[in-house]
């Protein structure tokens, strides 16, 4: 895959509805999106959580899974991801959180990511961690994109470890 456009027609011949759980990114990845003619067939939701608070209410990520790991971290992203799945009608959705800038003890540019896919009653998560470079603005764009590219190749590795599980 090359571009966004691409990941869209893969929904769509997939017939798959896609949520969104953002921290870092701030709705960037749905923003990216929406500028693409089509986006309604496949973008069922978009959530923006940015605080502790929000993540536990509105996506149901434990506090005590932010005080273990923090809130960039790859299990942080992977309770928001099923969070997204189980408070949306879509079946696959991406999460981020991590790190803009250096002003937290986290390194700047960290981006946690999880992938989420739901089958009936079955739900299956990857996840990664990647680092970017750039200013604040740069690095959200950077993991805006990477959330939305990756979907393909997640996609794909989701639906293998479905066809893994008895």
């Amino acid at each position: 895959m090359q571009n966004i456009e691409d990941v869209l027609r893969l929904l769509q011949r997939r017939e798959l509805t896609l949520s969104t759980a953002e921290s870092c990114t701030c709705g960037l990845m749905a923003s990216l999106l929406g500028d693409l003619p089509g986006c309604g067939q496949v973008l069922d939701s978009g959530f923006v959580v940015y605080s502790p608070k929000a993540k536990n209410r509105l996506l149901g990520v434990s506090f005590e899974t932010i005080e273990e790991f923090g809130l960039t971290s790859e299990e942080v992203a992977t309770e928001m991801a099923v969070g997204a799945l189980n408070a949306s009608g879509a079946m696959i959705a991406v999460a981020n959180t991590g790190v803009a800038d250096d002003a937290q003890e986290d390194e700047g540019g960290t981006q946690c990511y999880a992938w989420a896919l739901m089958r009936g009653e079955r739900q299956v998560v990857v996840s990664e961690t990647v680092r970017f470079d750039g200013d604040r603005v740069e690095i959200r764009k950077q993991a805006a994109r990477h959330g939305l590219m990756q979907i393909p190749e997640r996609l794909a590795q989701l639906e293998r470890k479905l066809a893994e599980q008895p």
